[in-house]
């Protein structure tokens, strides 16, 4: 159906040859904006329907006192199903100091709820396959795990600010979520108001550049430059998805227009992880309860993860 309406708009209304390199690039924005904002609607609703049901403070108590393998493990299956936006990581990282959760299952939740962003991956489904989006989760997990060790080994505690330490539990309580399935209702669509309204414009730029990418990019010139050969590719990829402001599901119609000119897997992999978890927001926001001691190695361990999740795909496809 939105394959169909592309070729409607580009190749009927507008008249643009098949084949041509403006044409292809209007069928594909058409087609992604059409497909990339139904399948948004859809799973931010779902997902603030599950948002009105599971507080951070109930993430919070699912992982304290367990033992520390299986803290981590819950953290990291939370982070990757609950549907917290990054304001919410500021409470939500004082929240697990207060429970006496270990500082490193605490960035182990911090690494998966952005990365394995519950929209995200059903987008991704829709959009790139269930093998793809696979390998994407089983690959943020494995970071998150590896990463919240890495962290733990630094003793992260000493770089937390002190704030954090002496404010009292009942200052981080979250509002009441609402308990009528009216309510509800209500929720879940205030949730597709506030979040489609937050990111619609870096939906709408991710999708334009993977245009401009599919129609304009020469496949010879991909071969030579982002095939996967040359091992600077990889990390590239990583630092050029820091500064970009966007999130997981603006970037996915980038790795879409980038898979489908023959860019490696890993390549593309290592910036949709940079850009939904090293982006600069992230940092500013966790700025504001870990020093930049901490903040520095964090984010020098997710660069050096990323680039070893890319390169390892990279050489296995």
């Amino acid at each position: 159906m939105f394959e169909i309406l592309g070729n409607l708009v580009a190749y009927q209304w507008l008249g643009l040859a098949p084949g041509s390199r403006s044409g292809d690039a209007v069928q594909f924005f058409v087609m992604d904006v059409t497909k990339i904002f139904t399948l948004l609607v859809i799973v931010v609703y779902g997902m603030g329907l599950l948002r009105a049901l599971l507080s951070p403070e109930r993430v919070r108590d699912y992982v304290r006192g367990k033992p520390k393998s299986l803290a981590r493990a819950l953290a990291i299956l939370l982070g990757a199903v609950t549907p917290f936006c990054s304001c919410s990581s500021v409470p939500l990282f004082i929240g697990f100091v207060e429970a006496g959760i270990p500082l490193g299952v605490t960035f182990s939740f911090l690494i998966a709820s952005p990365m394995i962003n519950e929209v995200a991956a059903v987008v991704l489904l829709g959009v790139l396959g269930w093998k793809l989006t696979l390998l994407y989760i089983l690959a943020g997990m494995a970071v998150a795990w590896i990463g919240g060790m890495v962290m733990e080994w630094f003793r992260p505690e000493r770089w937390v600010e002190d704030y954090v330490w002496k404010i009292h539990m009942g200052e981080t309580r979250m509002p009441e979520l609402p308990r009528t399935l009216a309510e509800r209702h209500r929720y879940a669509l205030h949730e597709v108001r506030e979040i489609v309204g937050r990111i619609w414009r870096w939906v709408l730029a991710g999708i334009a550049v993977g245009a401009v990418f599919h129609g304009f990019v020469p496949e010879s010139w991909v071969a030579e430059h982002l095939s996967g050969d040359d091992w600077y590719s990889v990390p590239l990829a990583v630092l050029l998805g820091i500064p970009l402001y966007s999130n997981a599901t603006g970037v996915i119609p980038i790795a879409e227009a980038m898979l489908a000119k023959g860019v490696a897997l890993g390549t593309v992999l290592a910036l949709m992880m940079s850009i939904a978890a090293l982006s600069l927001p992230e940092m500013l926001i966790l700025r504001k309860v870990i020093r930049w001691p901490a903040l520095m190695r964090y984010a020098a361990v997710l660069a050096v993860a990323f680039t070893l999740v890319g390169w390892g795909f990279n050489v296995v496809s």
